[in-house]
């Protein structure tokens, strides 16, 4: 019999606020664990580069075999405090204290010692923080059934999630790293490093414990776990078959993979694109990355407007459609020598608004998918009796992990096409280099990008399939 609590009490914006509040620790974590873990621990510390990416391999394939074990236990935990705040409050502690000492590794460690801290580390780093994020977004379907709702929880996640990773790479390079004389970027400052790591774990303590005290007081508003009964280890793993089953999960599933694939390129090559095709100095990429701010305060207000103008799936496919066409508009005017020279103030500022758009457009289209998970949640209740929220978020999860290397290898191809080995000054690269990075940049986004809006197309839930989902269930409740 379905375990759905027919009604749920009215949602108040500070425990919105609360909820979105924990995307900001997998920002911060996200940012530091992309962005910057190879520089430092390479570039800085002397561990092979092979070996530091090794370790963060080794690290996330434990990681993505950790989410849907996390997703089906949290399905199915029996505690006082409900299903997924005892996961909460225990991923605080661990997942904080072990990405401050990423950041601190002792002194004078060095080669295989200092390669088995790295891992250690990042393993404890990634699966703490998978007990607090698997649980923790299967809130989103349990805090409210309500389909607008659900799409205000997502934004205020994603929205603190792009603000909290931002803010603190903004402080690692504009203020804790400080410059010096032979390290004019101040990248071999390590007592900058050192803080990096204690404000980020910090911050990802604080996040995490914000969201679990901030919706702490719905605990008992919070959906049950399925009636008990024997499980076996066939049991387990047919009963997650038969929840990932879910058409609609399917697609958002192979949307997803496309997603990931078009970031890894966009992330790795961002700085080639800034630095070789538009020819930006320091100043202006980092007016570029301030921007990402305002971007980050629009998206909020779009997505939920958007959500309830359209529904869910027409608006993430009508901004999505925006989003990724206009991304790459500017590289191909470019190509077409419809732009401004290099050096201009006039390019600068096109690609300034053009970016701070875009973002905003790109934001809003993550809100917008992530809040379509949720609904999946009682389609699925009806066909199987479960409530697996759990379970969904720790598929898409799962496929995000596993799926970050490709979009790296991808862009890793087109560098080669486009013959800018290693090493290369932007002013040293050849017209014929650059134009093949900017082709290649643009058309194979533009491409992937389509293939997920395709594929999110065979999402098969509107709002008016929720609300009759809603009373089905509401009425095997009753009998």
């Amino acid at each position: 019999m379905s375990e759905t609590v027919a009604t749920t009490p009215k949602l108040g914006v500070l425990t919105r606020i609360a909820f979105g509040v924990g995307g900001a620790a997998g920002g911060i974590k996200n940012n530091g664990f992309d962005y910057v873990l190879l520089l430092f621990y390479s570039q800085i510390l002397g561990l092979p580069g092979w070996w530091v990416a090794g370790a963060i391999w080794i690290a996330l394939i434990v990681d993505a075999v950790s989410d849907p074990i996390v997703g089906y236990w949290s399905d199915n935990l029996r505690s006082k405090m409900g299903r997924r705040h005892p996961f909460l409050y225990t991923a605080a502690l661990p997942a904080s204290i072990a990405y401050f000492f990423v950041w601190n590794p002792p002194t004078g460690l060095e080669g295989s010692p200092l390669f088995a801290w790295l891992l250690t580390l990042t393993i404890i780093v990634r699966v703490s923080y998978t007990l607090f994020e698997v649980p923790s977004l299967s809130l989103s379907a349990e805090l409210s059934q309500d389909y607008d709702v659900r799409t205000s929880l997502m934004s205020f996640r994603y929205f603190f999630a792009w603000v909290g990773g931002l803010t603190v790479q903004v402080l690692l390079f504009f203020v804790f790293l400080q410059p010096s004389e032979g390290d004019p970027q101040g990248f071999f400052h390590i007592p900058g490093w050192n803080i990096y790591g204690l404000v980020g774990a910090s911050s990802i303590f604080t996040a995490i414990l914000i969201t679990a005290l901030g919706t702490h007081h719905r605990i008992p508003n919070l959906m049950r776990p399925p009636t008990e009964r024997t499980l076996t280890v066939g049991k387990i793993f047919s009963e997650i078959w038969e929840t990932l089953s879910n058409p609609s999960f399917r697609a958002l599933f192979v949307a997803t993979l496309f997603g990931l694939l078009a970031t890894g390129i966009s992330a790795t090559l961002n700085q080639y694109i800034n630095s070789f095709f538009w020819n930006f100095n320091s100043q202006q990429i980092g007016a570029l990355t301030f921007a990402v701010f305002m971007s980050a305060i629009m998206a909020l207000a779009l997505a939920p407007a958007a959500g309830r103008i359209w529904g869910k799936k027409r608006a993430a496919i009508t901004i999505g459609l925006m989003a990724f066409t206009l991304a790459p508009a500017p590289v191909f005017a470019r190509l077409l020598g419809l732009l401004p020279e290099n050096g201009t103030p006039e390019l600068f500022y096109i690609i300034l608004v053009v970016t701070v758009f875009d973002v905003a457009l790109i934001i809003a289209y993550q809100m917008l998918a992530a809040s379509l998970v949720t609904d999946i949640v009682e389609e699925s209740e009806l066909k199987t009796g479960r409530r697996s929220e759990g379970t969904f978020f720790a598929g898409i999860t799962f496929i995000r992990k596993l799926s970050q290397g490709i979009g790296v290898l991808s862009a890793s191809v087109i560098l080669a096409a486009a013959a800018i080995p290693p090493g290369t000054r932007p002013e040293d690269a050849s017209a014929e280099s650059v134009a093949t990075l900017g082709f290649g940049y643009g058309a194979t986004l533009f491409v992937v990008w389509m293939l997920m809006i395709i594929s999110i197309s065979f999402y098969r839930i509107s709002r008016e399939d929720h609300a009759r989902n809603l009373e089905a269930l509401a009425a095997k409740q009753a009998e």
